[in-house]
Formats: structure tokens, sequence, C-alpha cells
């Protein structure tokens, strides 16, 4: 059967949100425990203002009548009081950017907190088709996202930003906490 995508709603999140934490350790390739040391961010993501989401969902058979979460993406509207909007405010301004650069960039946008899609669906579109229905109608005039730095972008999210149009804000960026290199992208919305 095919994928169904569909909105998930904060209402709902106790049913769904075990499940979405599942996809993402797995395609992150985290160690199994953080997916509970990562559920009360989720919860108070879910009560910022613009909070969307969206799922993916594969039948497990056509006898079962059962569904399982296979994708998942999540955002909501930055704000300057928010820590990833401080944070590459800072990464900005280090890297020399002008205030009105800084503030082009920050002070109105729709931030791509999450997009991941479990190991055994990729290849098959879902991340792509999750992230657009998430980016439709929504009000702001831009998206932001970060990512883990990639050898030459040689990875399925660096090919799927691309190819949607995402350019570099900041490249080779590490966020408090966290050694690894980011880049932060953005593009113009709306997405088509």
């Amino acid at each position: 059967m095919p994928i169904r995508i569909a909105d998930l709603t904060a209402h709902d999140a106790q049913s769904w949100l075990p499940d979405a934490l599942s996809v993402y350790v797995t395609a992150m390739n985290y160690p199994l425990g953080t997916e509970v040391q990562r559920a009360p961010l989720w919860h108070e993501h879910i009560q910022r203002p613009g909070w969307q989401a969206v799922g993916a969902f594969d039948s497990l058979g056509p006898a079962s009548g059962r569904e399982t979460l296979v994708g998942i993406a999540y955002g909501y509207s930055g704000a300057n009081d928010q820590w990833w909007n401080q944070q590459v405010r800072s990464g900005l301004v280090r890297a020399g950017s002008s205030r009105e650069r800084v503030s082009a960039i920050t002070d109105s946008y729709f931030e791509l907190t999450e997009l991941h899609v479990h190991p055994s669906a990729q290849g098959q579109q879902i991340g792509e088709a999750i992230l657009t229905r998430l980016l439709d109608g929504r009000d702001e005039p831009q998206v932001l996202l970060s990512t883990p730095e990639v050898d030459a972008e040689n990875n399925r999210a660096w090919r799927l930003y691309r190819r949607l149009g995402f350019a570099d804000v900041l490249r080779g960026f590490s966020f408090a906490g966290d050694p690894r290199p980011f880049a932060v992208l953005g593009r113009a919305l709306p997405l088509r």
C-alpha cells in the first residue's frame, strides 16, 4: 500500500510521540534511551506558537488494518527568545554578518526543527512529501533548518534540501553542547 501522509495534532501527541521519537533515534543512529531524554523537549516544542507536524504512515498489511509511523517532520515559528534562534544569531555575528542581515534571517521564519524518515522507508521520497506538506501554507517568509555537515554534502538529507532550493546561511557552525559542525540552511517560502 502507498504511504499515507497526515497532519499530526498536538492533541494526539501522546499517541504518536513515542513512535516519532523512535523514528528519530533510529534515523539519527542515536543510542537507545535518547528518546527518553528528547521527549520533554519535543513536548515543550508542541506548545510553541505556529507548531505544526506531519507524519508518514505505512500499512502493516491489509489484514492487520494497522499502520506504523515511518516519517516525522515538525517545526514552529522562530522567535528571538528561543535557544536555536539565539545560537544562529550569535553564529551569524561571529561570521561577520551585518545587523541588518542577522535581522533579515532571524526575525521572521519557520524553524524546521526535525525531519526524519526511518531507514527502512528511505529512498521513497517520503522526506520530500512530509516536508512539502509541512511547509504548505506557512505564513512566514522563509524556512530555516540546521543539519550536520557531511563530506561533500553526500547524504539523503543534503540532497533533499538542495533539490528543494535550500541555500547556505551559516556553515561549519557548532551549537553549544554539540561538538559536531552544522550547517544552517534556508529558503524563501512558499516552497512552490
